[in-house]
């Protein structure tokens, strides 16, 4: 194709494609990928510090799972899973028994994270036979009218749209602890048991709770991470109660917190999960996830698919798996990550005023930036900061329920050398739009 072609292409986009699917940031036109950097229409390499959102956790275009995928499309190409069978889905459930926590080893695969959660609501719902769930404030599970129910990382999600039947309580923050405490653990630990306690005594008896459903790391939410005892009180709460416990491991799955799962890093089973994004590096594929004593009270009929669980998607996974163990990937993210998170502690002692904080489990890493004049949270700051760092040669992403928080998740394949100059890119856009702050504030 030519420049042309792709340039007047990409001027059309508007007409071409909804608002909702094209005008996310920063939009970068781009011709290739590889690694962990993306080739732009207009020549330029860009160190991708987003891996297309937590989903390219061995790379871009990894060569074994390009050459898995080449393979299986000599053989097969599409499904349907129950109609036919073949041999890739049932390997990718046999391997992924071996990485998930115990017990959990009984698969529904699908195609995105969505559908992922919609059944592991379903399957929450149809056991335990009773209709509501409990979320918790700030998580994100999807935009789907069921995903909706408990999606709350933003109320624009939820607008017109009067998504019913769950309720919600506060996720944990302990910068919100307030001044004075000693033991700031015990004190959100306390307080969820009240949440809770709360939540029972005026709004919804847990005998009709199906379900609690939470992210172990709050995501699109804020990159927010609890402490391992408050996601301990939660499965001390349902166990209790009978009530089932949903992990949505959609984003923290398949090593990006330095482990398998965030589940096996905090030291707290679910009774379902909902797992996509790295798992087959870039090709749709995902799956609910529970024991097989829950998954045979889920009958023939009361749930389907007809893409789910794609012979290449499969394949493709298998080869992420493969690649993730001989990389050794988990343990790749859990120390670039701690190096990562202490570059920028150092640079946050530089720019006091614009990085407000930072938080990191292994490459799941969010840094909070806010205003340098008001001091408060600025989506508006943190914009500009990506537009420049993006100008400079690096990618990041957005989160948080003001847009305030870079989001930094690169593939797990990446080095000390890149993470250098991805931060000293960073570090280069934070000085330049201090630079542009002074000037305006001068008059020039």
């Amino acid at each position: 194709m030519s420049t042309y072609d792709w340039n007047h292409r990409f001027e059309k986009m508007p007409d071409l494609l909804a608002p909702s699917m094209a005008k996310d940031h920063p939009n970068l036109p781009v011709v290739k990928e590889e690694g962990c950097y993306y080739y732009g229409a207009d020549g330029k390499r860009y160190l991708d510090f987003t891996s297309g959102i937590a989903v390219t956790n061995t790379g871009h275009r990894h060569p074994k799972v390009v050459q898995a995928i080449k393979e299986a499309a000599d053989s097969l190409v599409h499904g349907p899973s129950g109609v036919i069978m073949y041999d890739s889905i049932l390997k990718l459930a046999e391997n992924l028994q071996t990485i998930l926590p115990e017990k959990l080893d009984c698969f529904f695969f699908a195609n995105s994270g969505t559908e992922a959660i919609e059944g592991a609501i379903k399957l929450a719902k149809h056991v335990t036979e009773r209709p509501f769930v409990v979320s918790f404030t700030g998580c994100f599970h999807g935009r789907s009218m069921g995903a909706l129910n408990v999606t709350t990382s933003k109320s624009k999600y939820r607008k017109f749209l009067n998504p019913t039947g769950s309720y919600q309580i506060p996720y944990v923050d302990l910068d919100e602890c307030p001044s004075g405490v000693d033991d700031p653990i015990d004190f959100v630990v306390s307080k969820l048991e009240k949440d809770f306690e709360k939540l029972f005594r005026h709004q919804v008896s847990p005998d009709e709770v199906a379900c609690v459903i939470l992210e172990p790391v709050l995501g699109e939410g804020g990159y927010i991470i609890p402490p391992s005892e408050w996601l301990r009180k939660i499965r001390e709460i349902c166990d209790r109660h009978d009530i089932l416990l949903i992990f949505d491991e959609v984003q923290t799955g398949f090593g990006r917190t330095g482990d398998w799962f965030a589940a096996q890093k905090f030291g707290v089973t679910p009774d379902i999960m909902a797992i996509a994004k790295g798992i087959a590096s870039g090709l749709p594929l995902s799956a609910t996830v529970a024991s097989k004593e829950l998954m045979k009270k889920w009958p023939l009929g009361s749930h389907g698919t007809t893409f789910g669980g794609n012979p290449i998607a499969c394949s493709a996974a298998l080869a992420t798996l493969e690649v993730m163990k001989e990389e050794q990937l988990c343990a790749n993210a859990e120390v670039m990550g701690e190096y990562a998170v202490q570059r920028l502690i150092e640079m946050q002692q530089k720019h006091q005023d614009v990085i407000q904080s930072i938080r990191g489990v292994g490459l799941m890493i969010g840094i909070e930036i806010m205003d340098p004049q008001t001091y408060k949270p600025s989506g508006d700051a943190l914009l500009r900061i990506l537009d420049l760092a993006l100008e400079n040669g690096v990618l990041y992403y957005l989160c948080g329920n003001e847009g305030n928080v870079i989001r930094m998740v690169p593939p797990l394949i990446v080095t000390k050398e890149q993470i250098d100059d991805g931060l000293r890119m960073l570090d280069e856009a934070i000085t330049m739009y201090k630079e542009e702050r002074k000037r305006v504030a001068v008059g020039i």
